[in-house]
């Protein structure tokens, strides 16, 4: 069923332009630009929460440890809900589920600075960041299944590019602006403004009017749960791209979750940096994220998705294995930039191809089982990678790893994914 049978009957073209004058620029296409200030800033939400709850551990205990459990947990929580978000996503209104998790971020997040006013309460975290985590699970599924309804198939790779360029530059200002709130009012402010900015997300999405599903779309019955979960697998499987891709992708996640760990270690403890040279040196591998988001549907266009894909994790081991030889900061920023553009590229292609091909009643499924599988193994293989850099250095072990994601790039070319979505030959 093409974009044009999901339209709402508004009695107008939704672009706003008279017939046959072609699209709108997405920066133009009112829904679609709500909804893309929406998605930012609940990405700046999370990025605020990434460094003021560290920081609201840190001043109540001074444990690490803590501090790293509470990360334990909320990964946890996260990956529970990924093997059920897809099911649900698929079963419920998806623009109320995006307005829902927004404003139940917003109540639990700012539960804490409230209960903060009458001192430390450390349960109160342990309880609020796995349903967040979880929450947020089924956010990330929901706006994945709403982006082709708003731009359609054709302007998938830019929308999701311009998406991911946005949510990286939130990644980069949230935790600046959080370490800045936190240094003048504490760390229970910062939590704070991150759950005004769910609910101003929320607000946005209010005004967004998102494509409604077909009533034919899906079965008018649904199966049981635990069927549903199946079917996103089954899905999967029977693709044989999208096959390969999570396949690659399960070994590629399990080398490559713990490369910010790597690159840390290396800076403090074998270059001797401060942590004022480590945050520079992740800001520039932010920049390299916004750059690969922009560039990815310019290059698919020019190359097909399997010479991007392919190429793009190519380079990302290239850099990976650079990463422990090179003794400049600088050096290690670029090497940064280059590994995280190329994982946007990558990350970007596979997203935008499972909205093209899967059909809508199921893409909720199909998300949720691809993020869950190729993620399974990613939080063993980050203990394994940082325990063997603390045991055997940091340059052995990017090499080893690096060299392992240009054997992930190789075997693509002995898979479909070679071959799928090459550009017609002029």
């Amino acid at each position: 069923m093409t974009h044009e049978a999901h339209r709402p009957k508004t009695g107008r073209p939704k672009t706003g332009r008279p017939t046959g004058a072609g699209p709108l620029p997405l920066w133009r296409q009112r829904d679609f630009g709500v909804f893309w200030a929406a998605q930012t800033l609940s990405v700046l939400g999370d990025s605020f929460a990434l460094i003021a709850l560290p920081l609201l551990v840190l001043e109540a205990t001074g444990s690490i440890a803590r501090m790293g459990l509470l990360t334990a947990v909320g990964g946890a929580a996260s990956v529970l809900a990924a093997v059920f978000a897809g099911a649900v996503v698929d079963r419920v209104d998806r623009r109320r589920l995006l307005i829902g998790c927004d404003l139940v971020r917003m109540l639990l997040y700012g539960l804490i600075p409230a209960v903060w006013l009458f001192g430390p309460r450390l349960w109160l975290l342990y309880a609020v960041l796995p349903l967040c985590e979880a929450v947020g699970m089924f956010f990330a599924v929901g706006y994945v299944t709403v982006v082709r309804g708003l731009v359609g198939t054709g302007r998938l790779t830019e929308a999701n590019g311009r998406l991911n360029a946005t949510a990286a530059a939130a990644g980069v200002l949230g935790p600046l602006c959080a370490g800045v709130v936190a240094a003048w009012s504490g760390p229970a402010a910062a939590i704070g403004v991150n759950a005004v900015s769910f609910g101003v997300s929320a607000g946005c999405l209010v005004l967004v009017r998102f494509t409604a599903r077909a009533a034919d779309d899906g079965p008018a019955e649904r199966p049981g749960l635990w069927a549903d979960l199946r079917t996103g697998v089954g899905f999967l499987y029977r693709q044989p791209v999208l096959r390969a891709l999570t396949a690659l992708l399960f070994g590629f996640s399990f080398l490559t979750l713990g490369l910010n760990d790597l690159v840390i270690y290396h800076l403090k403890h074998d270059l001797g940096h401060d942590d004022h040279t480590v945050g520079v040196v992740m800001a520039a591998g932010a920049l390299g994220t916004i750059t690969g988001a922009l560039l990815v549907a310019r290059v698919r266009r020019r190359l097909g998705f399997g010479r991007t894909w392919t190429g793009a994790v190519a380079v990302c081991g290239l850099a990976f294995a650079g990463l422990g030889l090179v003794r400049e900061a600088s050096a290690v920023a670029l090497l940064s930039a280059a590994f995280l553009a190329c994982v946007g590229m990558a990350g970007t292609c596979s997203m935008s191809l499972r909205q093209e091909v899967t059909p809508e009643h199921l893409l909720g499924r199909v998300t949720s089982a691809f993020w869950t599988l190729h993620y399974a193994a990613a939080p063993l293989g980050a203990a394994v990678l940082t325990w063997a850099a603390q045991r055997r250095g940091t340059a052995p072990v990017a090499l080893v790893a690096g060299a392992c994601c240009v054997l992930i790039a190789l075997a693509a070319l002995f898979t479909p994914i070679r071959r799928f979505g090459r550009p017609a030959r002029r």
